[in-house]
């Protein structure tokens, strides 16, 4: 029996280039991953959560057959919303991600007040737009040097507006859903993940930092192949 088809959906900043190390490791999946509209280069261009959510509910769409969904952290938020309905995800994972209610945004989910490490620009006329505060120590703590370098130069900027929308939709609701926690986590608090993890049917945990893609991505393929095989 072939597996389902994998889609990769990237937090805040992140680009479909910072997956590139967990996709060579799946070479045996059929994996896509979707470039969100809220992050980006140019901060004129940004996206919101809203369009994000569409964009994940159309590669899922077009897949047509079976698919896991993998979400991580900022990504889970418009994940859940836009796949809210679909009939071919079989499983959502959510990797130290955002699994909120209908109502509740990332910055609600969070307490209400920006993180420490956010940089909020105003930007004029095209919508405040935020920027990491030393990502190395905030995403890639136990990344090797060089690829946490690289990695830092792919980031993009975030749409402020995505950070504040309300989730409109939570598929998690309908459809089976796996939360996996990165234990050695500075950007979403293990404690919160915890706490997200209590809405998921099952829970995995990682002694990683917040980007097991990039620090442990055979790790990380091996747990993803597990819940393939199990959908």
């Amino acid at each position: 029996m072939s597996l389902p088809s994998l889609v990769l959906v990237p937090g805040a900043w992140h680009k479909p280039a910072h997956l590139a190390l967990l996709k060579d490791e799946l070479r045996d999946v059929d994996v896509h991953i979707v470039a969100l509209s809220s992050s980006g280069d140019d901060p004129a261009k940004l996206g919101d959560m809203h369009r994000d959510a569409a964009l994940i509910e159309k590669a899922v769409a077009e897949i047509g057959g079976p698919v896991v969904v993998v979400a991580h952290s900022y990504g889970g938020i418009p994940t859940s919303e836009g796949l809210a309905g679909a009939d071919n995800v079989r499983r959502i994972i959510y990797l130290a991600a955002f699994q909120v209610e209908i109502g509740e945004s990332l910055l609600s989910s969070a307490g209400g007040a920006p993180a420490p490490w956010w940089k909020i620009h105003d930007g004029a006329g095209a919508g405040d737009y935020v920027e990491p505060v030393d990502p190395t120590t905030v995403f890639y703590g136990d990344v090797e040097p060089d690829i946490a370098r690289q990695a830092v130069t792919q980031l993009g900027y975030q749409s402020y507006a995505s950070k504040t929308q309300q989730q409109a939709g939570a598929a998690w609701h309908t459809i089976p859903s796996t939360y996996i926690v990165c234990e050695s986590d500075n950007a979403l608090p293990p404690v919160a993940q915890e706490y997200f993890a209590t809405r998921a049917d099952r829970v995995a945990r990682m002694a990683t930092s917040h980007s097991p893609f990039l620090s442990q991505p055979a790790a990380l393929a091996r747990l993803i192949g597990d819940e393939l095989a199990s959908a």
